[in-house]
């Protein structure tokens, strides 16, 4: 570019000399074509004002090294520090080595005074000219230096040539200590090889690609960055570098897993939910299906509860529905279910009826129990109810929703024929009326506003009274309604996404309070249910590992994921491999509710888990129920040969520990040792806790004993079954020969068993047996001759010989 194409150069002269100043003004005035603005400053302070003024930055500077106010090289680093443009230092001194500190502390050029003009002149068009070049290069500079995004430099190699602020600050590392390595430094291995692979081909086919990677900061932390990565090619099209620029998006990603919905949940019952209601009647049609068998669908509405409310307050009003509640929910058979929809309406599911009118008996003791007066707060209260039915299956397939409306139809029905009866639906009048659908968002703002807490039930030996852990339950500490269980929002978002979300909240808080009993001095694994769902989901394994990653300080080994053994998982393959990788990490695996599904010794073979919970349905009824005695003595012999741990549920007796440990099942949980608290308990509760004296004494009985324990279960459970013919909720009793029983079998065989227990002891066993029978055959004489007062009164006799039988059983169980 020539001189004259240059507009006139705007120069400031930082000059203390006089005479030096007017040399070099004539120098710059001597040229013919150039024209050259010139201010003058005779100190640093001096300059430092003429910088300051607005528009003051000159096109070059003329600086001299010796000043009255700086000196030196100093001189060139104060000049430096006040603008960019190019410093041309004009000394007295042609010394190389002052030449050489003035370039490395700033300047651009180094000339003498005195010397030729047009050296001079030349020397400032050329500082013109470079810097006019390098002003996008200082312009990069400046954007790499300040830019709020991590920017990585690569040479083609990969290996790290340049990073700037944003990506020390980001991941830790200084600028030093990447800086010749590979980027593979921060790999987090969430990704696998296939993801880098995909990313290298865009790179080389495309030149860029774009997405969101898991990456790794220099303290270990994982976190997620949005992630743009460009080729750099020379004139040829070869890549010379790559240029990466990410930003950290962990707080987003964070954000993400607090999602959806939820539905509203009953406060005052301990009924299911609509919800829950929804998933059983989904199983009962599902199984009437197979069986070829009828369920109906009961829609109660109570008559009358709003003069309740209206005339004696919500407080009567919540009283009288919570009585009316436990009573319908008693005259129920343990295959049916009963929710409360809301305010007065309750729906109920009968399972396998065997045909249409089954149902019926049923409906109408519902129906009697609605009117059966009430005592709250000294007053007598009374309601009746209107109840719609609906059968299933229909003559064209229908849903549950459809259902559900069918039978409210039905109950609107009753109510216009009078209240206080029933009315079953026809399928030819099937409205379109409104449905019941309940959104999940509720669930989704509870989780938002931290509402849910969980609460630990300890597991304990009983034996020797060691608290071996405690299981993490989900309450939900809902505004309005109070503490809810989980029965009462688990099931709205068991297919849901926000059933994950929730499911790594209880983890991640679970892990936390490990760590805060810890700090405390309490050592305590807990236990967390999974749901099939979010067990069977790809990532879990490494969701798992990152929420075990921010708690360093718990180690995974006291952690422990609870698995539903009746749940139907769809992938067996993949859930024992994600099981296995889990397992590989420390955590280990409890099959829940053991013995209730249909393939548990498959899942016992295939899936890595270390303990088996055995079903609180078999300890409830263990005491006089045999089959359910033979489940448990079968599961307990399934956890010996599989070498897993057994643990009962729903101990909430004595009896039924000492059964158990009797059996030997040594570990424990349920309301008989402690209820679910909140974690702040749990450390003086544990301090507290001593299990009974029977417990600490007992001892797992025998082969040679089972029978004894067998025969003894078989007889308490003979004398319940009369108990129920007395109350009317039996109708055909149980085997009155006392050859026929299955008490009676056992005895008769080992009576004529000359090796038997001492035979004069037997001998009065079974004298008290055959009087244990004709009681019971004339008790229930006088119950069918309508003279029930007497076959009442004669029960407390029946159970008296009962406990005499069961106390010479006892002494023949501890003789062996």
């Amino acid at each position: 570019m020539p001189a004259s194409a240059l507009a006139p150069a705007q120069i400031m002269l930082i000059e203390d000399d006089a005479g030096d100043v007017e040399l070099i003004r004539w120098q710059l005035r001597d040229a013919l074509h150039e024209h050259f603005d010139i201010r003058v400053a005779d100190s640093m302070r001096a300059a430092e004002a003429l910088f300051a003024e607005a528009g003051a930055q000159p096109d070059v500077v003329l600086l001299d090294l010796s000043l009255p106010d700086s000196y030196g090289a100093g001189t060139v680093e104060r000049c430096r520090a006040l603008t960019e443009a190019p410093i041309i230092v004009l000394s007295g001194v042609d010394d190389p080595a002052v030449t050489c500190l003035a370039i490395a502390f700033g300047a651009d050029d180094y000339l003498p005074k005195g010397g030729d003009s047009e050296v001079l002149r030349r020397a400032i068009r050329y500082a013109r000219l470079r810097h006019q070049r390098d002003a996008d290069a200082r312009l990069a500079a400046a954007v790499f230096a300040h830019a709020r995004e991590g920017i990585i430099v690569t040479d083609a190699q990969g290996n790290i040539v340049e990073v700037n602020e944003a990506f020390a600050r980001i991941t830790g590392y200084a600028r030093e200590e990447v800086l010749g390595r590979n980027p593979s430094l921060l790999k987090s291995d969430r990704h696998d090889q296939a993801f880098h692979a995909a990313m290298w081909k865009s790179l080389h086919d495309k030149g860029h690609w774009y997405g969101e990677v898991w990456n790794r900061r220099k303290s270990g932390e994982l976190f997620a960055e949005l992630l743009t990565i460009s080729a750099v090619r020379d004139a040829r099209g070869a890549i010379r570098h790559f240029v990466g620029l990410f930003s950290d998006i962990t707080v987003q990603k964070e954000h993400e897993r607090q999602l959806e919905h939820i539905a509203h949940y009953d406060a005052l019952t301990a009924l299911p939910n609509r919800v829950l209601f929804a998933d059983r009647l989904h199983q009962a049609m599902a199984r009437a299906t197979r069986s070829g068998q009828r369920l109906a669908v009961v829609y109660i509405d109570l008559d009358g509860f709003k003069a309740v409310n209206d005339t004696l307050g919500h407080d009567v009003g919540d009283k009288l529905l919570m009585a009316l509640a436990l009573r319908m929910r008693k005259t129920m058979r343990d295959c049916d279910t009963l929710a409360r929809l809301g305010g007065d309406e309750f729906v109920a599911v009968l399972s396998d009826l065997p045909d249409a009118e089954s149902c019926r008996p049923l409906v109408r003791r519902l129906l009697a129990t609605a009117a059966e007066p009430v005592e709250v707060n000294g007053q007598l209260l009374k309601v009746s109810g209107s109840i719609g039915i609906t059968l299933y299956p229909q003559r064209e397939d229908v849903e549950a929703d459809q259902l559900l409306r069918q039978a409210d139809q039905a109950m609107y029905q009753a109510k216009l024929a009078g209240k206080d009866r029933y009315h079953l639906f026809d399928s030819d009048q099937d409205y379109d009326l409104r449905s019941h659908h309940e959104s999940v968002e509720r669930i989704r703002q509870g989780l938002l506003r931290d509402e849910f807490a969980l609460h630990y039930q300890p597991k304990v030996n009983m034996h020797s009274g060691e608290l071996i852990g405690a299981e993490a339950l989900v309450r939900w500490q809902h505004p309005e309604q109070g503490l809810l269980p989980p029965d009462r929002f688990l099931p709205a978002i068991e297919r849901h996404e926000l059933g994950v979300q929730l499911g790594e909240w209880v983890i991640d808080s679970a892990l936390s309070q490990i760590a805060a009993w810890q700090a405390e001095g309490l050592r305590v694994p807990v236990s967390v249910n999974i749901a099939a769902n979010h067990l069977q989901r790809a990532d879990f394994a490494e969701r798992l590992y990152l929420l075990l990653s921010l708690h360093p300080e718990v180690a995974p080994g006291q952690l422990q994921l609870e698995v539903l053994e009746s749940s139907a998982l769809a992938d067996m393959n993949r859930v024992a491999e994600t099981m296995a990788t889990c397992t590989r990490m420390g955590v280990s695996f409890s099959l829940d509710d053991f013995g209730t599904g249909y393939s548990s010794l498959s899942y016992l073979k295939r899936l890595p888990a270390a303990e088996l919970k055995i079903d609180r349905s078999f300890v409830r009824d263990m005491l006089h129920d045999a089959d359910d005695l033979a489940i448990l003595d079968g599961v307990l012999g399934l956890a010996r040969a599989f070498r897993r741990r057994a643990v009962a549920e729903g101990v909430e007796t004595e009896a039924q520990g000492e059964l158990l440990l009797r059996l030997g099942c040594e570990c424990a949980q349920g309301y008989g040792i402690a209820r679910p608290m909140p974690p702040s308990a749990l450390p003086g509760w544990a301090a507290g806790w001593r299990p009974p004296l029977r417990w600490t004494r007992q001892r797992r009985l025998g082969a040679e004993a089972m029978p004894l324990l067998y025969a003894t279960v078989e007889h308490r459970g003979w004398i319940m079954a009369i108990a129920e013919c007395l109350a009317g909720e039996r109708a055909a009793p149980p085997a009155l020969d006392p050859h026929e029983c299955a008490f009676g079998r056992w005895l008769d065989g080992v009576i004529a068993d000359p090796y038997a227990l001492g035979s004069d002891r037997l001998s009065e066993l079974d004298q008290l047996h055959l009087e244990i029978h004709a009681l019971a055959v004339e008790l229930l004489r006088l119950h069918r001759g309508d003279r029930k007062d007497e076959a009442h009164a004669g029960l407390a006799r029946l159970n008296d010989m009962r406990d005499r039988t069961i106390a010479a059983m006892e002494a023949f169980i501890q003789a062996m």
